[in-house]
């Protein structure tokens, strides 16, 4: 069954706690963290010292997108706070098998995340040693960009291609993620679907239980 994720980037950094357990009480039991760097991306988020102490409350599980330039380096900020999974980009390195590699040796899973405008093909040769492939529906950076419907090809063809192995990574979502758009997705196929500011986090269109659920009807 597809799960609901949430981005704790856009949740109330000031109420962090609270926000936590309103998620839990939610059902929510995956986070997204986004950490960026301001060169990838041309925004900042989030440091390992935030990230931690979410770690270790072990309500979650949870997967650190490195929105970022030289990821080896932020492998080893963020492996000490035992995450479950972390996300590097295909565009940021010259060789992937590298960082997989330093991010198993911390007992990590491992993900690629592929931008919007890059081939899904250019991650097909390490699928094989990969945990998690996540799918980015928008340029990574900043909430509430318009969902690129043109990324639905590229998740049809990885499903394709993962259709012949025996095991596979988990496929992630992630950009202007709502109910319409998470059903569109859902024909393709996906297992994780990150949610944020327009899906989840708006307090004014009403509890987190109910958003929750709404999402889980659409990719169900």
């Amino acid at each position: 069954m597809s799960k609901v994720v949430a981005s704790i980037m856009c949740a109330d950094q000031l109420n962090l706690a609270k926000e936590l357990r309103s998620l839990n009480e939610a059902g929510i039991d995956w986070l997204h963290c986004d950490v960026m760097d301001g060169q990838f991306v041309n925004n900042l988020a989030m440091g390992p010292y935030v990230l931690e102490p979410i770690i270790e409350t072990q309500k979650f599980t949870t997967d650190i997108h490195l929105a970022c330039v030289n990821p080896e380096k932020y492998v080893s900020m963020f492996v000490q706070a035992k995450p479950d999974y972390i996300t590097f980009h295909i565009e940021t390195v010259k060789d992937p098998s590298k960082i997989i590699d330093q991010i198993h040796a911390s007992n990590c899973g491992a993900g690629i995340a592929v931008s919007p405008e890059t081939p899904i093909e250019s991650i097909f040769p390490f699928l094989d040693d990969l945990e998690l492939v996540l799918i980015m529906t928008v340029n990574p950076g900043f909430a509430g960009q318009p969902f690129r419907h043109h990324v639905l090809d590229k998740i049809a063809r990885l499903n394709q291609e993962l259709s012949s192995k025996i095991t596979r990574p988990l496929i992630e979502v992630d950009g202007n993620i709502y109910a319409e758009t998470a059903k569109a997705i859902s024909q393709f196929g996906a297992d994780l679907y990150v949610v944020g500011t327009s899906a989840l986090f708006n307090k004014k269109t009403g509890s987190y239980r109910d958003k929750v659920q709404a999402m889980e009807q659409s990719i169900n």
